[in-house]
């Protein structure tokens, strides 16, 4: 995939920018360039950036963790960015007109922020979700009066995919479908937002990022932006080192629908971690940290740790993509062992 069509078009309201005229009409601040002080959509980003000294502590004396906190969002994930990015840019050019239903395939996190998105802009979400998607993730999608229609359990996201693209093909007056697995607006919201944040908020430091890969968008996005600042930044892709895993929201590759917008030329190393090692660095950085965040973003942490270790200098940043809220059905928040 060549880069220009990776980033999508020139034009600002291809991802959502705002452009004068464009709908919704929102004000001039917030992170994303949207709202008044006081929307919601202003509070889209901007999330911090933290220094996670407690798990942290047994690192080299030159290596510094530090963590973007997603969780912070208005509908507590990463994929608050991606969303509105790929929703601005629809309503700015018409593909998801008044009456028209967005419906796309989501492990849970998409999901939730397209509903609030609909909930606060007007427009009809029907979200596709493998049908073992946690009790927590259907609330919160039904919660702000979206659809859910399941796919089956043992395809997982795949399987949302190949229902959402089947039911948009169908029915293309009914539906506008996103895709945000192929989408380069979701990437575009991460080379202008999250990554510009890191850079900023880490005074221009990080000489490593280390990030789970789902639909791929945070990675690429963040990860040229940093090479563009500094090429020997390096970068990191955190997946899980089986296909039966338990790490919501990452892909294993090898087997699983390889995203579109997954550009591995922003990409220099690979981490692979069992669902039993993301469990057990989730509880630390709740129990040690104060975090209460999701397995992903355990998975994420422990990755870094095992790359800081063989350091000697460093600021090694990674990124926590949701909060704990919409894991508490698993078992292991109960295990005082580990």
């Amino acid at each position: 995939m060549e880069p220009d069509s990776l980033m999508g078009p020139r034009d600002p309201a291809a991802c959502g920018e705002p452009v004068p005229g464009s709908a919704p009409r929102l004000g001039p601040r917030g992170a994303s360039g949207s709202g008044p002080p006081s929307d919601v959509i202003s509070r889209i980003g901007g999330t911090p950036l933290l220094r996670l000294s407690r798990v942290g502590r047994d690192l080299p004396r030159g290596v510094e963790l530090w963590a973007k906190a997603e969780h912070f969002n208005p509908g507590g994930s990463v994929k608050d960015r991606a969303a509105l990015a790929m929703v601005r840019s629809a309503l700015a050019d018409g593909r998801l007109p008044p009456g028209k239903t967005l419906l796309d395939a989501s492990s849970g996190n998409t999901g939730i922020a397209y509903a609030l998105l609909g909930a606060l802009w007007g427009f009809p979400v029907e979200i596709i979700l493998p049908k073992n998607a946690s009790m927590e993730r259907q609330r919160r999608i039904l919660a702000y009066g979206a659809r859910i229609r399941f796919s089956s359990p043992l395809e997982g996201t795949d399987g949302a995919q190949r229902l959402a693209k089947e039911l948009a093909k169908d029915h293309p007056d009914r539906y506008f479908y996103p895709d945000q697995y192929n989408n380069p607006c979701n990437v575009m919201a991460h080379y202008r937002t999250t990554g510009p944040e890191i850079w900023r908020d880490s005074a221009g430091l990080v000489t490593h990022f280390v990030a789970g890969v789902g639909t791929g968008g945070t990675i690429t996005g963040v990860g040229r932006y940093l090479k563009e600042r500094r090429p020997e930044i390096r970068v990191t892709g955190v997946v899980p080192d089986s296909p039966l895993h338990g790490i919501e929201g990452l892909k294993h590759l090898e087997t699983s629908l390889r995203p579109g917008i997954l550009d591995d030329r922003y990409i220099d190393d690979w981490s692979r971690v069992s669902t039993d090692e993301a469990q057990r660095m989730t509880l630390r950085l709740a129990r040690e940290e104060g975090l209460f965040v999701g397995t992903s973003s355990g998975a994420a942490v422990h990755a870094a740790l095992k790359l800081g270790a063989g350091l000697e200098m460093g600021v090694l940043v990674t990124l926590l993509p949701d909060g704990g809220d919409r894991y508490l059905g698993e078992q292991y928040w109960n295990d005082g062992d580990r």
